[in-house]
């Protein structure tokens, strides 16, 4: 085999590795979610956020899951912030209609009022 032909084949090889490395972070996100690790869920999907500057279609997906997380650590007005940037920056995603809805839970339980500014807002 020509050096060449290796070397065309290891590149590959890492572009693949590379390309993949988005979907084992959010896999890790998803799997320290489940069990109740906000902390690793949220570095991970920081890895995956770097990981996935070239694949913006995944953003939307990574901050729900980040919101999820600060709901649950009781950050409700961190996560009333992510909810509202996927719908303001995602309006059309399904990630953006499970904000919606996450965003209505919140209100439901007086965790979120959608008349009253969050910051960094203004008037």
């Amino acid at each position: 085999m020509s050096k060449t032909l290796l070397a065309a084949l290891a590149l590959g090889i890492l572009a693949g590795c590379a390309s993949n490395a988005h979907n084992s972070h959010l896999n890790q996100a998803y799997q320290a979610y489940d069990r109740g690790d906000c902390a690793q869920t949220i570095f991970q999907l920081s890895r995956a956020e770097r990981a996935s500057r070239s694949r913006p279609h995944l953003q939307p997906e990574i901050s729900l899951l980040r919101g999820l997380c600060l709901e649950r650590q009781a950050l409700y007005v961190d996560a009333a912030q992510t909810y509202r940037y996927l719908l303001r920056h995602y309006p059309n995603s399904e990630y953006s209609y499970r904000a919606g809805a996450r965003l209505e839970t919140l209100r439901q339980l007086g965790h979120y009022q959608p008349d009253q500014r969050l910051p960094p807002e203004r008037p």
